[in-house]
């Protein structure tokens, strides 16, 4: 089969600058991961190079460590979450064992205000309710704490490891899927953006080929990154073709990361989540065992109507990891304690704002305090 035409955008200017990117010859990409001047500060305790086989261990360590001091932009993001539970404490505030059935009926409905969803909201009030009756719990302080309890569990107990695991060989590749409008593009550019400033050398692959704008679009984060991109050249060109093209460009040429873009589709439509299924096997042909990967970015202001996407995608193409996003604005947190406990996918990061660093490693202790404070 004939190379189909592409091109390699490698971007020079610094991740703010505004200026068009340099166009640079192939020879002006090294091979190694030696941190440039720009990132040396902030990543200079992890350099690695490619032999480095620990190097994505490391990573993800790092990546985790960082969201447990990202505490307070996740706490800010929760504020409509926050608003709908605050109530609980109220009460809880003058909690007797004689009004035990009424509290714990009003603090049903605030979880399901809160998209907690039937099944978990009946859930957490029984387990209450069972230790009220047996005398385990005995004040609203306690109650507040075995609510608490009880959502982390939910979130640790079925969710899985939330950092990424990229495996050991280089480049790893994580492919993105979403449904239309539900912020996948931008995720992608957030996520290379905190790559980046780890010292990773991520290339971006524009596979949405449907959406007229997007590969400008994907072009605009590569450029504030310092990311490189390959994008198709012509109208005709399949997602596939983009992003075996853009692997095997990482492969040669010794990136760290490969960020694959699809198109956004509705998970009622076939034949286009037929097309996820035809760019997983193009990728896993140049890399055995690739996309290491496959994150679903979910909208968090459609609350539980996000569920029957998340099925039928990881029905499809095997998710490994969400994105939640919109999670600053109507949106209701406990969407997240939903997701987990119907599918057991972990959620790996959250959005919690619309600047470039607001894409947030997901952290379930975090997440509780911040919604229960």
């Amino acid at each position: 089969m004939a190379a189909v035409p592409m091109r390699l955008v490698p971007l020079v200017s610094s991740p703010c600058s505004s200026r068009p990117a340099v166009q640079l010859p192939p020879s002006g990409i090294t091979a190694d991961l030696n941190l440039s001047r720009s990132f040396r500060g902030s990543a200079s305790r992890f350099r690695c190079f490619a032999g480095q086989t620990d190097f994505f261990t490391r990573l993800g360590r790092l990546i985790r460590e960082k969201a447990k001091n990202d505490v307070e932009k996740i706490f800010s993001g929760f504020s409509k979450t926050r608003e709908n539970l605050a109530v609980i404490d109220e009460l809880l505030l003058y909690w007797n064992l004689a009004d035990t059935d009424r509290v714990l009926d009003e603090l049903e409905e605030a979880l399901l205000v809160s998209d907690f969803g039937p099944k978990i909201s009946m859930k957490i009030v029984d387990s209450l309710r069972d230790d009220i009756l047996a005398g385990k719990l005995k004040s609203g302080n306690e109650i507040k704490e075995a609510l608490k309890k009880s959502v982390l569990n939910l979130l640790t107990g079925k969710g899985g490891k939330t950092e990424l695991q990229l495996g050991f060989r280089k480049p790893a590749v994580i492919m993105v899927v979403g449904v239309n409008g539900g912020g996948k593009t931008t995720s992608l550019g957030k996520l290379a953006r905190r790559l980046k400033n780890e010292g990773v050398k991520v290339l971006m692959a524009a596979g949405d080929t449907f959406r007229a704008a997007a590969s400008e679009q994907l072009e605009v984060w590569a450029e504030r990154t310092g990311s490189e991109i390959v994008t198709a050249e012509g109208d005709k060109v399949k997602a596939p073709l983009v992003l075996s093209q853009a692997v095997k460009k990482g492969k040669e040429q010794g990136y760290g990361v490969v960020l694959c873009d699809t198109s956004g589709r509705l998970h009622t439509n076939y034949s286009l989540m037929e097309e996820l299924v035809s760019c997983k096997k193009a990728v896993a042909k140049v890399i055995p065992g690739a996309p290491n990967e496959i994150l679903l970015v979910l909208d968090g202001t459609t609350g539980l109507n996000m569920l029957p996407q998340a099925r039928e995608f990881n029905e499809v193409v095997g998710v490994t990891g969400l994105i939640l996003t919109k999670l600053d604005g109507s949106a209701r947190g406990g969407c997240v304690v939903s997701v987990v406990d119907e599918l057991g996918i972990p959620v790996k990061f959250i959005g919690v704002g619309e600047g470039a660093d607001d894409l947030q490693p997901f952290d379930a202790e975090a997440f509780v305090n911040a919604i229960f404070s």
